[in-house]
């Protein structure tokens, strides 16, 4: 009896702590044009966030970035460019400015955010969410990428450097 009882208070606690877990659907952030984008409205779909920035050395990252947007998003793959002024203040510009530039310089058709925190305690909250998901260890640089499932799940992390056409990706996404 006393065994199936504690069986029954660990199922229990288990289930409270599932409810209580968020998961990227619970999320919204705006996007350059102010309009909000509820994370809810991608399920069944792989979603990619990457924190860009405009005058970086990997922001040439953003073709590569628009040729996988482009080959999979019959795939249904979202990709998110979320811009952030964190890392040397290589976003100066206000968010129109920095969606003129994406799409007038790189062809950007995936959707923008507005420009957000990525990191400490003032972190947006869905890159916050990303963060913890993927071990906890904060953003060093421009262009890290975050990769969730088709299930909303938490798949993977490449660093800045990590070309986002390079066949590691390309295979992570489903």
């Amino acid at each position: 009896m006393k065994i199936s009882l504690m069986f029954i208070l660990v199922l229990l606690s288990f289930g409270l702590q599932a409810e209580g877990t968020k998961n990227i659907y619970d999320f919204s952030i705006n996007a350059s044009n102010g309009d909000a984008i509820n994370m809810k409205d991608f399920k069944n779909k792989p979603i990619l966030l990457v924190n860009i920035a405009t005058r970086c050395g990997y922001t040439k990252q953003l073709d590569d970035i628009e040729a996988l947007y482009q080959k999979l998003k019959t795939k249904d793959l979202i990709v998110l460019g979320i811009p952030s002024n964190d890392f040397g203040s290589q976003t100066p510009e206000d968010d129109a400015k920095v969606a003129d530039f994406c799409k007038l310089k790189y062809g950007v058709k995936f959707p923008l955010t507005k420009k957000v925190v990525v990191i400490g305690d003032k972190a947006h909250p869905l890159i916050k969410y990303a963060v913890k998901e993927s071990g906890g260890k904060e953003i060093r640089w421009n262009f890290e990428k975050f990769l969730f499932n088709s299930d909303g799940k938490f798949k993977a992390r490449y660093e800045s450097s990590k070309i986002p056409t390079e066949k590691e990706i390309l295979a992570e996404i489903n």
